[in-house]
């Protein structure tokens, strides 16, 4: 089980298959398995790096206060561990925030960016969100919070059901604490004023009941040459809902771009 403690904390991270990297960032209150499909299915053409942010999955639970620029640079202390020097970035909601932020930073490092639920400034409502995170009842408040991320009808559902409850198995190892810092430090960076200059390839997906929806079109019209692609019937967390829908988005853009390493 391979961690980077180049930051700090130790981040734990996955990786699969071989080829070109592919960075997956997945979003609160999800885990790296968030991208579950999308590893399985991506890994057969790249090396499928896939993260738990400082605060998921087998990371450190940090519960002091720490930035998105901390939650990059944990990123690129599991690239280092790795001796990846670039990658195609993609990430979903807090994820995609760091996506983009790498994408600004570090060009040099970032083929493209794939910000699913993105958007360049985060929620207006932290402390409503955070709010409705209380130890005591964990489990149930993050089925909450990912019930409000997908489509009405996902969660109901037998598939839909059994996988976000996936993501409460080990809601005892959790911290409150820490998942209130992951939602405060992705409201605090604001990057709109930086969209201009975000120069390398940029696709923005949203899902039609993403309520970040407009935003994302927002952020893919004011970077130059972005793309957005609407996935119909699902919300935030499209990439779980709908992963057919979420590939026949991501595989044109690559392939335009030269990436796509698959048939």
């Amino acid at each position: 089980m391979p961690f980077s403690t180049k930051t700090g904390p130790r981040i734990h991270y996955e990786v699969q298959g071989q080829g070109p990297a592919m960075v997956l960032i997945h979003a609160n209150p999800f885990d790296r398995r968030l991208w579950l499909f999308q590893a399985a299915r991506y890994s057969a053409f790249y090396t499928v790096i896939n993260v738990d942010l400082r605060a998921y999955g087998h990371s450190d639970k940090v519960e002091t206060p720490f930035t998105l620029q901390d939650l990059k640079d944990d990123v690129r202390g599991v690239m280092a561990c790795e001796g990846i020097a670039k990658a195609i970035f993609m990430g979903v909601s807090v994820g995609s925030g760091v996506s983009m932020l790498m994408g600004l930073d570090h060009p040099e490092m970032t083929q493209a960016v794939v910000l699913v639920g993105g958007s360049s400034d985060g929620p207006r409502d932290v402390e409503s969100i955070v709010a409705k995170v209380r130890q005591e009842r964990l489990g149930e408040d993050i089925m909450g919070l990912m019930r409000s991320y997908t489509a009405p009808s996902f969660a109901d559902g037998r598939t839909g059901g059994w996988l976000l409850r996936q993501f409460i198995d080990r809601a005892q190892d959790q911290s409150a604490a820490a998942i209130a810092q992951v939602f405060r430090a992705r409201a605090s960076w604001d990057m709109t004023d930086r969209l201009a200059s975000l120069s390398v390839p940029t696709l923005v997906v949203n899902g039609e009941f993403d309520l970040s929806l407009e935003r994302g079109r927002r952020t893919a019209a004011m970077v130059p040459g972005a793309r957005h692609a609407l996935l119909p019937g699902t919300g935030h967390a499209c990439v779980i809902e709908d992963p057919e829908g979420f590939d026949a988005a991501v595989v044109p853009f690559l392939r335009d771009l030269g990436l796509w390493r698959g048939p």
